[in-house]
């Protein structure tokens, strides 16, 4: 390769481009803000879908580790309406594309297949700047700077490269997430561990909706959905665990006590989660050595599809690059062709419906093949 590759952000897609050049015999340096590999949780679990992430990590060559993170049967889906009644039921039959995984051992995997000092660690990019013939200077939060001839943004929804390319920035959704956890349910919360059932489950309302998906370990990991404005969780204490979980709790009122007791009985403080979404169809003029994958690039609301986008990204962003060893500024171009339609395709089909599922919806969404959970709530 002629430049060096300068990637920001140490999520699944930077890391899947990493992994690619490295393939290729391409070398890299990935820029991370956190202080080390265990410094938060890096959340829950990832169906990753046959037709983009899976095709990600052939590129990669690590199918066959991949296999070994699998959870059997946590692709069961299940549908109740707020009384607990069971409206729809599949079982995970070992046939289906989207097999899931943790996202932490994923993110554990690749860091993993990569060289050691690939990642820098505690290097949080605060400004980014051009200094002209397709060189940029990034500038640390301790002060120190790097200079490269290819910048990869792969730094997320609030991504410190992307005004380099656009002036986008994610709006709310007028949607937010509480996320919430019991551990051991099926010996302390067994009617809730027997609602959830083997994988995920999903119980919806217009404005309102409970999504629970069965991890490792016996452990239940609850997404509790509210359609309301920021300036009303605003006005929630959630430093108050105790009255944030019961002013939550209050909207479910008459829902199963099986179901309210993923709000309730949370072994952890409720954790508020605001989703935002850039522009649908976001995309850029072709700027000389600079370019974005992930959530950096076409951030939207949750819809099971951008973890499998980010690596696809970062893969086929490797492949372009290793195909044009000599003309970088030929792969960011054949690689963000590709992927403006793709990125624009996912959120319009699924996640950009403007109607709010009903139950009917949700259970022909997952009677047809391959449907996710999490693509069926946004359909």
């Amino acid at each position: 390769m002629a430049v060096d590759v300068t990637i920001i952000g140490a999520g699944l897609g930077g890391l899947m481009l990493a992994r690619v050049l490295r393939v290729h015999g391409i070398p890299a340096t990935v820029y991370e803000a956190e202080p080390s590999p265990a410094a938060r949780s890096q959340g829950g679990m990832l169906d990753i879908h046959d037709y983009n992430g899976q095709l990600a990590l052939k590129s990669a060559g690590l199918m066959d580790e991949f296999g070994g993170l699998v959870l059997e049967g946590r692709q069961a889906m299940r549908l109740l309406d707020p009384d607990g009644t069971v409206l729809f039921d599949k079982a995970d039959d070992g046939t289906g594309g989207r097999p899931e995984v943790l996202r932490g051992e994923l993110r554990q995997m690749l860091l993993d297949s990569l060289p050691p000092g690939t990642v820098r660690w505690g290097h949080k990019a605060v400004r980014v700047r051009s200094l002209g013939g397709g060189r940029h200077e990034v500038v640390f939060a301790d002060g120190g700077t790097v200079v490269t001839g290819l910048l990869v943004g792969a730094d997320g929804a609030w991504s410190r490269v992307r005004p380099l390319l656009s002036a986008a920035t994610p709006r709310y959704t007028g949607k937010s997430v509480v996320e919430t956890y019991l551990f051991d349910a099926g010996t302390r919360h067994p009617a809730t561990a027997r609602a959830v059932g083997g994988g995920a489950m999903i119980a919806h309302t217009p404005d309102r909706d409970i999504f629970a998906h069965r991890e490792k370990d016996d452990t239940l990991h609850a997404y509790v959905g509210l359609t309301e404005p920021e300036d009303w969780f605003a006005a929630i204490d959630f430093t108050d665990a105790a009255a944030a979980t019961a002013r939550i709790a209050r909207e479910f009122d008459g829902w199963a006590p099986e179901l309210t007791a993923l709000i309730t009985d949370s072994d952890t403080a409720p954790v508020l989660r605001r989703l935002y979404a850039l522009p649908a169809g976001h995309r850029w003029d072709r700027v000389p050595g600079v370019t974005l994958i992930g959530d950096a690039a076409h951030l939207a609301a949750p819809n099971g599809e951008g973890a499998n986008l980010a690596m696809l990204d970062g893969a086929e962003l490797g492949e372009a690059l290793a195909a044009h060893p000599d003309d970088a500024e030929a792969a960011l171009s054949a690689y963000e062709r590709a992927m403006f339609p793709r990125s624009a395709e996912a959120a319009t089909m699924e996640g950009g419906g403007a109607d709010d599922p009903t139950p009917h919806d949700l259970i022909a969404a997952f009677s047809r093949p391959e449907e996710s959970p999490q693509d069926a709530t946004r359909s």
